[in-house]
């Protein structure tokens, strides 16, 4: 449910972009920097890795593009450094790159319930910071990944025995300590790094599972004629991106269900914090709506709703059955039916809000130092928006309904 509610599939496809985005930028400024490393290199291998290039180039363009754009483009950057191809490629890649980590970040807090508790450039700086370290491993880990053991043997010989018992075992703890420092730094309150664990875990594990049933099925489809044509490489890249963007997600949704049911002091005192933050905002703005009705009804332009405890329901009604509230906000006056935005979101999911002790024997404080207001039969206490007050319609007169029926028709 929490995955439903968080747009986890669709989310997945936007990080999955934009890590794609981020290659070829990548790979472009790493090709403008082997100019400069000529002697480190070796002439041999840079002759072979431009062949490799215009061989890869060959089953995308014809081969007139190949000659005519690859083969002097190539030779140009491979002469000699290319400051100005490092520093966009670069840069291309960075904000891309960083771009994918922040949507990851944001969903994360989300799911957490801590949205709002750090800010946009924090946010940012967070997800700059995570790309970058992000490179620097997989510098690292992918080479390994892909080549398996036996690039480790020709490195240490000696110890061929030890690196085939070692190696994945090695290579599956790395990756769940970068999974579990994801998440553990995409919350904003610190927490205990070892609850992160189990939500590492089911991510790579779907990760795995999912690379494997799509090599299952690059390996019965795509052999021979593709109808993907030259794009059957990209596109296979894209949905990797996308399983593995997916199950990043899903283990951070387990960690977040599993911080509901056993929150730590950390998040569970956060998540209060900001639930007073937004009772007082949902307190201002019900307020506001007062002053805004106050003032409808010839009231003065400094007169305090707090200081008259009047009645917040006995001024919103008349602004509602006038037709002066604005269409497609709150409930349809007309015919009492919730919004149409998003229904099957809010109407069959949405959490009540928690109402106050004093709401149900009809009394209501605005704040600690105010006196209760005893309100009318048929009436809701003020403090509520515009939505609960107004929905079930309430007339006035009318009983209250009760609490079964509010539910259900919620």
């Amino acid at each position: 449910m929490s995955c439903y509610q968080n747009r986890v599939t669709g989310l997945a496809a936007e990080a999955g972009f934009f890590m794609l985005l981020s290659l070829p930028p990548l790979l472009l400024g790493l090709a403008g920097t082997i100019g400069y490393l000529k002697g480190a290199i070796g002439q041999d291998n840079i002759d072979a890795l431009k062949q490799d290039i215009i061989d890869g180039s060959g089953n995308v363009l014809s081969q007139k593009s190949v000659d005519q754009v690859i083969v002097p483009l190539v030779n140009d950057v491979f002469s000699s450094g290319r400051a100005d191809i490092i520093s966009v490629g670069f840069l291309i890649a960075l904000w891309s790159g960083s771009r994918a980590l922040n949507v990851y970040v944001d969903t994360i807090t989300i799911m957490y319930g801590l949205d709002g508790k750090r800010g946009i450039v924090r946010t940012r700086l967070l997800s700059f910071t995570l790309y970058v370290v992000g490179l620097l491993l997989g510098m690292f880990l992918i080479p390994l990944l892909l080549a398996g053991p036996e690039l480790v043997v020709k490195a240490f010989p000696h110890f061929a025995g030890t690196v085939h018992i070692l190696y994945w075992p090695v290579l599956v703890i790395l990756s769940v300590c970068f999974l579990t420092t994801l998440y553990h730094v995409s919350v904003p309150v610190r927490t205990p790094w070892r609850e992160d664990i189990p939500g590492a875990l089911v991510a790579l594990l779907l990760c795995i599972l999912g690379s494997f049933l799509l090599r299952v099925y690059l390996a019965t489809t795509v052999d021979g004629p593709s109808v993907y044509g030259s794009l059957a490489a990209p596109v296979a890249v894209l949905v990797w991106m996308y399983f593995a963007a997916m199950a990043i997600l899903i283990g951070a949704a387990i960690n977040a269900a599993i911080d509901q049911v056993w929150p730590s002091h950390e998040t569970a005192q956060a998540r209060a914090e900001a639930e007073k933050e937004r009772a007082a905002a949902e307190i201002a703005h019900a307020l506001e709506a007062v002053r805004r009705a106050g003032r409808h009804r010839g009231f003065p332009e400094d007169w305090d709703p707090e200081a008259s405890h009047m009645d917040t329901v006995d001024l919103i009604t008349p602004l509602v059955t006038d037709g002066l509230d604005t269409p497609g906000e709150g409930i349809d006056t007309d015919t009492g039916e919730p919004p149409a935005e998003f229904p099957e979101r809010w109407a069959n999911h949405a959490q009540p809000r928690a109402r106050r002790p004093d709401a149900r024997n009809g009394t209501h404080r605005l704040d600690s130092g105010s006196p209760p207001v005893q309100l009318p039969s048929g009436q809701t206490p003020p403090g509520l928006s515009l939505d609960e007050q107004l929905w079930p319609p309430v007339r006035p007169g009318s009983p209250p309904p009760d609490d079964h029926v509010r539910r259900e028709s919620r």
